[in-house]
């Protein structure tokens, strides 16, 4: 009942009517992985640099329908934010804007559960850029990976520690990493984890 008055409540703030196809009925067999790259960690003051996607289609990674768009930041980028993303002001010398870069991501996810690593920051930096552009939040459905794969795993026993860090369950699951750690990268990993956690059965007791 809450999801649903939220719902109707973001619809409502809706400014822009091309965006309407968010809030059509839920696509249940069609999943988004994403993944940003951005200038801190503080969706308020900070801003992305890139954003990557890939769809996921019946079990299936879409990779030739793949999303990877740079965006100019109306900010510079301070060297110690490059030391984390190793974007350089060199590397978006193509970027473009983020109203076209978020625009086009809008269109590409649809209204389809996304995906993704701590996945509740990435969602707040595009509501930033949304709340200006169309008026509300984006309402997609979202799968945290790190919650996946926590209920999933056996512990030895009832204190002991998960790691949960993105390259440990990426390990503990046997897949591969892929090159360096940027956005379309860790898309796909994403998405391999994901189709990989949901066909482990959900860890039910306090150990094993």
């Amino acid at each position: 009942m809450f999801e649903k008055l939220k719902n109707n409540y973001q619809k409502s703030r809706l400014k822009n009517d091309e965006f309407s196809f968010l809030f059509d009925e839920l696509q249940e067999d069609e999943f988004v992985s994403f993944d940003c790259e951005t200038t801190g960690l503080n969706p308020k003051k900070d801003e992305i640099l890139s954003i990557a996607a890939v769809k996921i289609k019946k079990n299936k990674i879409e990779l030739s329908d793949s999303f990877e768009r740079f965006i100019r930041p109306q900010n510079k980028i301070c060297q110690k934010s490059i030391t984390i993303h190793h974007i350089r002001p060199c590397d978006i010398d193509d970027s473009i804007e983020a109203k076209i870069a978020i625009e086009e991501f809008l269109h590409f996810i649809g209204n389809r559960t996304l995906i993704g690593y701590y996945i509740s920051f990435d969602i707040a930096m595009i509501n930033k850029y949304t709340k200006t552009l169309i008026g509300t939040t984006i309402p997609n459905k979202s799968i945290e990976l790190s919650e996946m794969y926590h209920k999933r795993y056996h512990k030895r026993s009832a204190h002991e520690f998960v790691d949960l860090k993105f390259d440990t369950i990426l390990k503990k699951l046997n897949l591969p990493k892929l090159g360096q750690h940027d956005a379309l990268n860790d898309a796909i990993m994403s998405a391999m984890m994901y189709l990989k956690l949901k066909n482990i059965p959900e860890y039910k007791g306090a150990y094993s």
